[in-house]
């Protein structure tokens, strides 16, 4: 088979756990609700830092461009989902692979997602999507992306909290090993 040639088990199951949860935050978008002009959209975060935790930070990365790319074409997000999800994404992902720390790869991505890309998303808004650079400091995604963080990092913590506590993290991660 041609996909085995190129591909082995394991990156293949990682590829489709990335597209399943890819799809995850894709739908999760339908409940975002608006912060300050921005659709804050906390299952995205939920799916950063189970991206973290199961696949690694290049796997997240692209799985938040791709959400990202794709809720900006169903038009359930903005431009602004790049910078947030893929800062943060890319943030927990390194903080997991080098700590295994359940809250430290939770901090990573609130600090990824509310500071870093909060902060980058003022370019962005400036440049592509109309906004005038004299009404808005350049911090002012920085509050909208943190609401939507937490609330995603909360339900992503208490899920991979269970998850441990029960053993199923584990064998989870092991299936995806081999």
């Amino acid at each position: 088979m041609i996909v085995t040639k190129y591909c082995s088990p394991k990156s293949t199951k990682k590829l489709a756990l990335a597209g399943v949860l890819c799809a995850v935050a894709i739908v999760g978008s339908m409940f975002s609700f608006p912060v300050f002009g921005s659709k804050c959209a906390p299952v995205q975060h939920m799916v950063n830092v189970l991206c973290a935790v199961f696949l690694g930070p290049w796997y997240g990365l692209g799985a938040a461009f791709a959400a990202s790319l794709l809720r900006n074409l169903l038009g359930l997000g903005s431009l602004l989902a790049f910078p947030g999800s893929m800062c943060g994404a890319l943030l927990c992902g390194l903080a997991w692979k080098k700590s295994k720390n359940l809250w430290l790869t939770l901090a990573a991505e609130v600090f990824g997602t509310g500071i870093i890309g909060g902060l980058l998303s003022y370019p962005i808004a400036v440049a592509f999507m109309g906004v005038d650079a004299g009404t808005v400091a350049f911090y002012a995604y920085v509050v909208p992306f943190l609401v939507s963080t937490v609330g995603g990092s909360i339900l992503a913590g208490a899920l991979v909290f269970a998850l441990q506590r029960s053993g199923a993290l584990g064998t989870m991660r092991g299936a995806l090993e081999h």
